[in-house]
């Protein structure tokens, strides 16, 4: 399969028009958003418009999962186990949202262990992101925009249909610009894995109560393929047209843990580095889902855990908790932190 051709296929002439009409704009609203984002408040903006420019999908062309199809853990006899899912562990709630869904829907709008969540996904970044819901006492519900901004997900929720970059996080356009969502520590795993952990295979205890994000019934896409074919060997991202870092290939995956990175080839060659309270560790054994047209047959990648000494492992010694990071491609990383680091084999 051609790289994107699935995607490019899904985009009719006149959305690629209209994108492009978009990205000649200057600082004035485009008409087609305004007559499709009546309730946004386009006078306030964190970003110059000419920078969001239209991934081809319209509002919502991309559903988010707002009621979310849930089962027990022992019922899941169809997910492989290399392959990757999302799993959030909270106030002793465990669920594991398969990267084959999230490749479709790219938000899912969850509560678990009590907090409201989205569990969010950007494929053309590789960026697995859950963030808790809640600003300012209320919750928001998330959808996608159809736009982009360096080749991101721009999320809306649908309160206030302000504009949210996923990457970071932060409200970019809209009532709620520059607010900032709490992002949660999760892993991107094996499915292997995730049973591991929750049967305390790991040394995280665990129990029966995990449970799996499995299919809504009817909603006609093919999960396990992977509609963005051999993308993370590609030369370029799709739609990205700022500057690519100096040191690493565009859609090589590093390793994000605030405004520091350290590039996966470096971490697998290691296998484990450490720096200052930080540990990150590598294990073979997760497919790429953006590799392979069929998710399963993706090449390993591996598994990386990123967490933090607490200093509170009785004794005098340390014990480690799960840190806030992201496995995303360096292009990304690098449009949204210019001047940070990116650690490689080669330093």
């Amino acid at each position: 399969m051609r790289p994107f051709a699935f995607v490019l296929a899904l985009i009719p002439l006149t959305i690629l028009l209209a994108g492009a009409a978009e990205r000649a704009c200057a600082a004035e609203i485009p008409s087609s958003w305004a007559w499709e984002w009546k309730n946004t408040d386009f006078e306030r903006s964190a970003v110059d418009f000419k920078e969001i420019q239209s991934g081809g999908p319209p509002k919502d062309g991309i559903p988010a999962i707002d009621r979310p199809n849930i089962a027990p853990l022992a019922e899941i006899a169809d997910l492989p186990n290399s392959e990757p899912v999302i799993s959030v562990f909270l106030n002793g709630e465990m669920r594991a949202y398969p990267v084959r869904i999230l490749i479709w829907h790219e938000i899912v709008n969850d509560t678990l262990g009590g907090v409201p969540i989205a569990v969010t996904f950007c494929p053309l970044c590789n960026s697995a992101v859950v963030f808790d819901r809640r600003v300012n006492g209320r919750v928001l519900d998330f959808g996608t925009t159809g736009k982009l901004r360096n080749s991101n997900l721009v999320m809306y929720d649908r309160q206030t249909e302000s504009w949210w970059q996923q990457f970071v996080g932060e409200a970019i356009v809209g009532e709620l610009t520059g607010t900032l969502l709490t992002a949660l520590p999760v892993r991107v795993e094996s499915f292997a894995r995730f049973k591991q952990r929750v049967a305390g295979g790991t040394g995280d205890s665990g129990d029966s109560g995990a449970t799996v994000l499995v299919p809504n019934r009817g909603s006609g896409r093919s999960y396990g393929i992977n509609p963005y074919a051999n993308y993370d060997s590609a030369a370029r991202p799709f739609l990205y047209r700022g500057e690519m870092p100096a040191n690493i290939a565009p859609l090589a995956r590093v390793v994000v843990v605030g405004k520091e990175a350290w590039s996966l080839a470096l971490v697998r060659d290691k296998g484990r580095l450490e720096q200052g309270d930080l540990v990150i560790s590598w294990e073979p054994g997760q497919n790429s889902a953006l590799d392979a047209s069929v998710i399963a047959r993706g090449r390993d990648i591996g598994n990386v855990v990123v967490q933090r000494r607490t200093g509170n492992g009785g004794n005098g010694g340390d014990s480690l908790e799960d840190a806030v990071h992201d496995i995303s491609f360096a292009f990304a990383f690098h449009a949204f932190d210019p001047d940070s680091v990116i650690h490689t084999a080669a330093d």
